[in-house]
């Protein structure tokens, strides 16, 4: 889990009700459980979490693998730089359903559902 540093990336463009935005996802190392969020609590890589450099925590995002169309539901309460196309981490069981555990990252549609 990364600081929050309170600030959104100045080329990161907004998601707001309802509005898509694609970019790759990647997902959180098991050496993270445990530990503390930026949102303050307790990091597992079997909930369905995601971080985000900018949502407000608790946002509910439907998040939906591009190359193989399957989706799942996250709830926002951590944040994550967004490097090089990064826009979202989500959790190990989060990309297990997305069906990019394997290849580490996938391109997803992220979709605010509040």
């Amino acid at each position: 889990p990364a600081p929050d540093t309170g600030r959104a990336a100045q080329s990161e463009p907004a998601v707001e009700g309802g509005g898509e935005l694609t970019g790759r996802a990647n997902f959180f190392g098991d050496d993270l459980n445990g530990q503390v969020t930026a949102s303050g609590e307790r990091f597992s890589n079997d909930a369905m979490t995601a971080a985000h450099r900018s949502l407000p925590f608790g946002t509910r995002l439907r998040v939906t693998n591009l190359g193989n169309r399957r989706s799942v539901v996250v709830r926002v309460n951590d944040r994550a730089s967004g490097g090089r196309g990064l826009i979202l981490r989500v959790t190990r069981a989060a990309a297990r359903e997305l069906g990019f555990e394997r290849t580490g990252s996938a391109k997803v549609g992220i979709e605010v559902i509040r």
